[in-house]
């Protein structure tokens, strides 16, 4: 029998009943982002600020906090706070500018996703207010003082949460239908006395009125009796909220979602009642502010609230069709859907976690889980429309026709999206969320799978090809994982004979033009290997590799070039499933076959060895001047990309194609100078069938990279794998040209390089995408060489483990960030004063962008639930290898992350 949230999730799918609706799709911050950027230099931070968000009509979207909205971003609902003390409501997350921060943007606030089921039926999330003035100016003025080699100062620092003296705000909803969204709010008072609070639970309208391009009448608000708005809408329809009376009686206050152009410009406003009244009125007693008239396009309760120390005041509110039946709507039956609602996903999610896992880590998975759901983000984004303008403003300034963005002008974005960070990284990136997508595959594969989609439809994908990167620069790459993450969804989102063919073959025909686009951009001298950004690793390398080189020449990229091999064998992979109900496809297949055999043959054998270097054992980027090639003998994750590129092949597929085997055979048999290097090898399966496997390294050159990878003074980490081998912690690399000097050092936490620096880092910290992608290739060899190749893990132990437990290894040592330690404390915490010390916060868990490379301590974007989800495979694969250990420590069936997708 179906659990009630699977069947929510059939009825959406089906489009019977609509879900997903209503859901957590209000940005974080809409301030500060490239779409809300009309200046003459593209200076998103310094034009659209934290100052001007209070006050400032949005175009493109909304913020909140805590807040949710309907799917396309029309009517918002999220809570606004003040402490009596405070110079502005707290209505939206506060955090640093790029130009700000001693080491880049970065959230100063303490926030907390606690649940969400995939429909949004339940959804929980804490947010941590201090009863002192929030520290505004000094998280600013002390984090500009302080430079790269200094840690950031963050909230906890400033003491706001010392002696408890702060409260938790806990948000939670819940869906009796639909439409109709049960709201409640749980104050408490942790400080050692009572203090007071306003509440203001919000409701207003997107504005979609001020640019002249709607169409239609303009949305309202009006007030319906004491305790309820109406809100009307010409496309939503007509909706009411309910608000708690007894025993708080609240004020409706009512003003307009306009700018206040006389406070920003020192011109006369569109209305009198503007985006910032409640400001005025609740912190300066304006009355005049807020309209009299009980209606608007933006609405607020406002509680007043004493809280006793240790008190929790809960108030309640209900948004839902005007129409629906009121009786008792805040009453019994509220808290019996309350109730329902909570039942329900923990017995989803019973299933869905995995044991046997302790408690604590339970724990973490369901907050990852909630993270990444929580991280869903309506998304507007027209570029021609931006770079034209709209008619009721200025043009804008003329620089913008060639600027950014300006070869994207097809791009038309309106969509619900998964976002890597809801604060600091408000906008999708392409390959971030290629990795959301397999952690999303467990609990919402229809969501998984229409995000894959999303990407390659012609109003995102370029007409030549290519996939949008990110908002800053559509036009830039991110390493090529798009194939892959599809391939493993359609994998693990049903099993052989029940699989989605058509989702597999509607991105299969989309990717054949991106990877076309990639041979012809990325390949200078056509000689398979690739060169060229790939800025997912960043400042990993010497030199700015999506710049031109200041040696001239150019790069012949071990990671770009084994991206594309991985790339290749995928497609391969995805073109062979095809073919065994299309023979059509078995072409396509030959093709990627040769073209895989052809990369791996420059990668190890042109111009001698290729890329590998048989002094180190190891895979290099080399740099090409004047026909001279010399390698950078950086140890980093770009010799280690090299494993990803292995996939196996099943004789019993290949035997089902007989034009492919045909093919194949015959382009093994007469060109033996590509095929030399090809881990082309047959074994016998612990299931009798026959397994063979495409691979970059030769097994011996497997076993080389895999002593480094292995190796705790190198790449392993207590808590992962390194981004950059510890050895250049003792000898950094330094690359001599002319009278310049370029220097890698090895730099586990922030960055302090001026290249990239910052939460840009990747020389020396831990990232999750990276290990995972490890994790899964390691399991991969391991279902084709067995027992039969086994590495010292760690190196130097004595320890000899299959490369499937080396995996597993690896995924307990990524967990052991999150859980507590023998001390109690988690190691992705470190210090922090709050996390680390008070009893109220030690079951929460933050997931951030990466990872410190030798202490755990979390970095960058503390809320990157995206791709740091992940840890809910690792999770997985810990349970699973608990299950049945054998003599040697490993489950009697392969149960590794790749297998159970295969």
């Amino acid at each position: 029998m179906q659990h009630a949230e699977q069947q929510r999730l059939d009825a959406d799918a089906r489009r019977a009943e609509n879900w997903k609706r209503w859901g957590p799709y209000l940005a974080e911050r809409q301030w500060g982002t490239v779409r809300e950027d009309y200046s003459e230099y593209g200076n998103c931070w310094d034009y659209f600020s934290h100052d001007h968000a209070r006050s400032r009509a949005y175009r493109w979207g909304e913020d909140g906090l805590l807040g949710i909205t309907d799917r396309e971003c029309r009517l918002c609902f999220a809570l606004a706070l003040w402490n009596g003390r405070d110079p502005i409501l707290k209505e939206r997350l506060f955090g640093l500018t790029g130009p700000e921060g001693n080491h880049g943007e970065d959230v100063k606030e303490h926030y907390f996703y606690l649940d969400s089921t995939p429909t949004h039926s339940y959804m929980k999330a804490l947010y941590k207010y201090p009863q002192a003035e929030f520290p505004y100016a000094r998280l600013v003025e002390e984090n500009r003082r302080r430079g790269k080699l200094d840690r950031e100062l963050e909230l906890a620092d400033t003491g706001v949460f010392d002696d408890g003296r702060y409260f938790d705000v806990l948000a939670e909803y819940a869906k009796a239908s639909p439409d109709d969204v049960l709201i409640r709010i749980s104050v408490t008072n942790h400080g050692p006395e009572a203090a007071e609070l306003h509440l203001l639970p919000t409701l207003w309208f997107r504005n979609t009125w001020s640019w002249g391009r709607a169409s239609g009448e303009r949305p309202r608000l009006r007030q319906a009796g004491d305790a309820r708005v109406v809100a009307e809408h010409g496309t939503l329809g007509r909706f009411a909220l309910d608000v708690q009376e007894a025993p708080h009686a609240p004020a409706l206050l009512f003003t307009e979602n306009e700018t206040n152009a006389a406070r920003l410009y020192g011109v006369p406003s569109a209305s009198p009642h503007v985006k910032d009244a409640f400001h005025a009125r609740v912190i300066h007693g304006d009355v005049d502010a807020v309209s009299d008239a009980g209606a608007g396009t933006k609405a607020a309760a406002w509680y007043r609230l004493v809280v006793a120390a240790g008190e929790t005041i809960v108030v309640k509110l209900r948004l839902a069709p005007e129409d629906a039946p009121r009786a008792g709507s805040l009453g019994a039956e509220f808290d019996a859907v309350f109730e329902r609602r909570v039942a329900e996903a923990d017995d989803f999610y019973g299933e869905r976690v995995p044991g046997p896992l302790s408690d604590d880590e339970r724990r973490v998975a369901r907050q990852a889980y909630a993270g990444l759901l929580w991280s869903k983000q309506f998304y507007h984004y027209a570029v021609n429309e931006w770079i034209e303008g709209d008619p009721a403003h200025p043009a804008p300034p003329p620089q913008r026709l060639g600027g950014r963005n300006a070869e994207w002008k097809h791009l038309y974005n309106a969509d619900i999206i998964s976002m890597p960070d809801k604060w600091e990284y408000p906008w999708y990136a392409a390959w971030d969320l290629a990795f959301h997508t397999i952690a999303l595959a467990r609990v919402d594969p229809e969501f998984a799978k229409g995000q894959l989609v999303l990407l390659l439809r012609e109003w995102y994908m370029h007409p030549n090809g290519q996939i949008p990167a990110y908002e800053f620069a559509f036009g830039d790459v991110n390493p090529p994982v798009h194939a892959w993450a599809a391939w493993r969804v359609y994998k693990m989102t049903g099993r052989r004979g029940t699989r989605d063919r058509v989702f597999l073959a509607r991105v299969f025909q989309k990717l054949l033009l991106n990877f076309t686009w990639w041979v012809n951009r990325k390949d200078l001298e056509g000689h398979n290997l690739f060169a060229g950004g790939f800025l997912g690793l960043d400042n990993i390398g010497v030199f700015d590799r999506s710049q031109p080189l200041p040696t001239g020449g150019h790069l012949e990229q071990a990671d770009g070039t084994a991206w594309m091999a991985f790339y290749c064998a995928t497609m391969l992979s995805m073109a062979l499933e095809l073919a065994s109900e299309d023979p059509a496809y078995e072409d396509v297949a030959s093709k990627f076959f040769e073209h895989f055999v052809a990369i791996t043959d420059a990668m190890n054998t042109l111009g001698g060895a290729g890329l590998w270097d048989d002094a180190d054992g190891f895979y290099y980027d080399q740099l090409h001047v004047n026909g001279t090639r010399e390698p950078l003998r950086v140890r980093s994750m770009v010799g280690l990309v090299p494993l990803f590129a292995c996939e196996i092949l099943e004789q019993d597929v290949i035997d089902r194609l007989p034009g492919f085997a045909k093919r194949m055979r015959w382009f093994l048999e007469n060109r033996p100078e590509l095929a030399r290097y090809a881990s082309y090898m047959t074994a016998a399966g612990e299931d009798g069938h026959a397994h063979r496997l495409l691979a970059i390294p030769s097994r011996e050159r497997l076993e080389s990279v895999l002593r480094y990878l292995l190796d705790e003074s190198e790449f392993l980490s207590p808590y992962g794998v390194r981004s950059l081998s510890r050895v250049h912690a003792e000898r950094p690399y330094v690359f001599h040209h002319g009278a310049q000097q370029f220097r890698v050092d090895y730099d586990p936490g922030e960055g302090t390089s001026g290249l990239f620096g910052g939460n840009s880092n990747w020389r020396g910290p831990i990232w999750f995408p990276m290990n995972y992608l490890l994790i899964e290739a390691l399991e991969r060899y391991a279902h084709f060489y067995g027992d039969a190749l086994r590495a010292e893990c760690p190196a130097g132990s004595g320890r000899m483990l299959p490369l499937d437990d080396v995996a597993r290894e690896l995924s307990a040592r990524l967990v052991r960030l999150f859980v507590r330690d023998e001390h109690g404390r988690r190691p992705a915490h470190a210090d922090d004063r709050l996390l680390a010390r008070d009893p109220a916060s030690q079951d929460l868990v933050l997931f951030h962008e990466h990872f410190h490379g030798d202490t755990g301590r979390g970095l960058g974007a503390s809320h990157q639930t995206g791709w740091t989800a992940l840890v809910v495979r690792c999770l997985e694969n810990l349970a699973h290898g608990r299950r049945a250990p054998t003599a040697h420590g490993h489950a009697h069936e392969h149960t590794g992350t790749w297998a159970r997708v295969g």
